[in-house]
């Protein structure tokens, strides 16, 4: 079976090299022109949406686990620039079903006869996915929906998880320090979130503990779980249909208040990442549905997540601190969860935020304002201050799936006065300041501490230094390889000094023939080159940021058009958990 799987492997790997050779060696050209010599070319907006595009298309022929792929990519803009997550969204998770005789095998092995476990079976599937597929049937005289796992896709996820794994390295070449480590980690969660998405069994509890943490709440509806139904591969559940939560014409016609809905899917994940600390993660409308009553239906809890206490009191005091339109404490609170670097321009970053709650709040916004900011970015030079620590990538994902289906619902949507009841209702707010209460307590109680325990031992240091019988140990740390660089400049310059030399004594000794001195000199022109090189290379020797103010400026021939300004709105997007969409949109990146 590991033979197989891996001979399968080495082939999709071919297979996936060929499908995006084009793109890397575009990219390739983009960061030296000739690809040995010459210097970088620019890559407009528009020339990134084709080769967005063009990757849609590779992902699609790839089949289901690099579609599953390109859903996540298309929600991390710490990964993809703007462009490429635009058209990664559009990526749907829908394919043809798998013939049903394939899928009978399944249930057959799964349960054992179909005719047998249930009353009657639909064999037309009601909807197809790359990972499986949902058949509706009868059980105990109830309509039940029946999902099963794609024939033969635990092979084919395997042999693809271990190209992706393969790829890494080759991929790395091509991009920052920054994002190959936010690739590294992308890899690791694709590979843990795909393997639970086809673990039917936990899926039917995550469903199960979900529902339980629901029940009192009357405006949604989760599937009971048949459990005698339902096996590792195959999960039976309460059929119930509804009205897709995006078909707009049809609720209207129903008399439905989108609003109302809008806000009761918000509020719902509020308490589910906030509150419960376990999510249904994949809130595409495909998977939300709107019954005649009104209640919001649920499906699919193949895609789940959780949030441990610490981020879940984080995020309390970022939604507290955005309510209170406290910059400070919303900076604080991105810092302490590990999306914002400390080091980060607090001045720029705080300018950022006033922007985008104004924006949030319907405030008009002058486009010198806009541009006031860009400018201040671009002033100066400083790491890319934002990143996306791997527990809150699904609550990322959450947040702006979410926020798609609710200004869909309403494009006028008040996320912060919604947010900020809810927080209010469920005594957030109190609880809140008696955390800050007592950590200022406990901060008081260490500084009387330190005020006891520091002057003994600043004295010890002291006697020790007089006795000179104190030792410094000190570790060079060079993430960014400037010693490395500097070493082979100095190689380099002596190398290009001996072939010089010798080639002048050589010339000079034996004029009769320039032939050894010719030789000399041609073996001294590599290394020249590679001094000259060296030099000319824009990390230069000094640390490189991932991403730099420099990068922003190969946007001053563009004009802030009204789709630029859509960027600048999008900032607020990552305030309430996508951040990150907005910034990488100004930031342009080397793709």
């Amino acid at each position: 079976m590991v033979t197989a799987v891996n001979l399968r492997a080495y082939w999709r790997f071919l297979i996936v090299i060929r499908q995006f050779l084009p793109l890397i060696v575009a990219y390739t050209r983009d960061r030296r022109k000739y690809v040995i010599f010459g210097g970088t070319r620019s890559a407009d907006a528009e020339t990134q949406t084709a080769r967005a595009e063009i990757l849609l298309e590779s992902l699609l022929t790839l089949g289901p686990t690099f579609i599953k792929l390109g859903q996540l990519l298309s929600t991390r803009p710490d990964v993809l620039p703007t462009e490429y997550i635009e058209v990664l969204s559009s990526l749907q998770d829908d394919v043809p079903p798998a013939p049903w005789a394939e899928s009978k095998v399944v249930i057959e092995d799964e349960l054992g006869p179909v005719d047998e476990i249930y009353d009657n079976f639909d064999r037309e599937p009601i909807s197809g996915a790359s990972l499986g597929q949902v058949y509706t049937a009868e059980y105990n005289g109830d309509p039940v929906a029946v999902k099963i796992r794609r024939p033969g896709i635990e092979a084919l996820v395997e042999a693809d998880l271990r190209v992706v794994r393969w790829s890494l390295p080759i991929v790395r070449r091509f991009i920052g320090q920054g994002r190959a480590f936010s690739l590294e980690n992308l890899a690791d969660e694709f590979a843990k979130t795909i393997r639970q998405e086809m673990d039917y069994d936990r899926e039917r509890q995550i469903l199960q503990q979900i529902r339980s943490n629901f029940m009192s709440v009357e405006d949604i509806r989760i599937p009971e779980a048949v459990e005698s139904r339902s096996g590792s591969r195959v999960l039976t559940m309460e059929y119930l249909p509804g009205t897709k939560i995006n078909n707009i014409e049809e609720l209207d016609e129903t008399g439905l208040n989108r609003t109302k809905l809008a806000e009761t899917l918000q509020e719902v994940y509020l308490q589910m990442i906030i509150g419960d600390g376990v999510f249904h993660a994949d809130p595409h409308p495909g998977n939300l549905a709107v019954a005649e009553t009104g209640k919001i239906i649920f499906y699919d809890f193949g895609m789940s997540g959780t949030v441990d206490p610490f981020i879940q009191d984080k995020i309390i005091e970022f939604y507290v601190a955005v309510a209170n339109q406290d910059i400070d404490g919303i900076l604080d609170a991105l810092i302490e969860m590990g999306t914002l670097s400390p080091e980060a321009d607090r001045e720029v970053m705080g300018n950022i935020m006033q922007l985008a709650i104004a924006d949030a709040r319907g405030e008009d916004i002058e486009q010198y304002r806009v541009q006031q900011i860009v400018d201040q970015v671009e002033s100066t030079i400083y790491e890319f201050p934002l990143r996306l620590p791997r527990n809150l990538a699904l609550v990322l994902r959450v947040a702006t799936v979410v926020e798609g289906v609710c200004v869909t619902l309403d494009p006028d949507f008040d996320f912060i006065s919604v947010a900020t009841e809810y927080i209010e209702s469920e005594g957030y707010y109190e609880e809140t300041a008696r955390k800050l209460i007592s950590d200022a307590g406990t901060q008081t109680q260490d500084t009387a501490r330190a005020l006891v325990e520091v002057p003994p031992k600043l004295n010890g240091v002291l006697d020790r230094i007089e006795r000179d019988n104190l030792s410094v140990d000190v570790r060079l740390q060079d993430d960014n390889s400037v010693i490395d660089r500097l070493a082979r400049r100095i190689v380099y310059g002596l190398f290009v000094a001996v072939g010089a030399l010798s080639t002048a004594i050589l010339y000079a000794f034996d004029q009769s023939s320039v032939i050894p001195a010719a030789v000399a000199a041609v073996l001294t022109l590599p290394v020249i080159i590679a001094l000259y090189r060296s030099f000319r290379s824009k990390r230069g020797v000094q640390a490189k940021p991932q991403f730099t103010r420099q990068s922003m400026r190969e946007r001053r021939g563009r004009e802030w058009d009204t789709r630029s300004w859509c960027c600048a709105c999008m900032i607020w997007r990552y305030v309430r958990c996508k951040i990150t969409t907005v910034i990488l949109s100004i930031y342009v990146v080397e793709y």
